[in-house]
């Protein structure tokens, strides 16, 4: 795949080449950030239903993919799944978020009218 792009200023014509030699397929159903002054930390990996120690349901997050990124980068990401997401609804209509169900003794979310 290569895309071609003009220099900002000038009329030169830069070729990218996009090496996918190395690329390998994850998928992930959830994600866990973390954050410094200079980066954004992100763990992509999947929440997978395990009995915890005591017999009750517990949840393992077992991470697959750690990407690190700086502020800007973190911010174009940002923007870009933005625009794919917004594109996708207007074809598709809105993607509903599920909200997990507790336990019944567990805890969960508060609900807008509670205070």
């Amino acid at each position: 795949m290569s895309e071609t792009k003009a220099a900002q200023g000038d009329q030169r014509q830069i070729q990218l080449r996009i090496d996918e030699s190395k690329m390998t397929n994850t998928y992930a159903n959830t994600i866990r950030t973390s954050t410094t002054q200079d980066e954004v930390v992100m763990d992509f990996g999947m929440n997978l239903p395990v009995q915890g120690q005591d017999g009750q349901p517990a949840i393992m997050f077992s991470v697959g993919n750690r990407t690190i990124m700086n502020w800007s980068g973190a911010k174009r990401l940002a923007i870009s799944l933005g625009q794919i997401i917004r594109r996708y609804e207007e074809q598709n209509g809105e993607i509903a978020l599920q909200q997990p169900k507790p336990a019944a003794d567990g805890p969960r979310l508060a609900e807008s009218g509670d205070a």
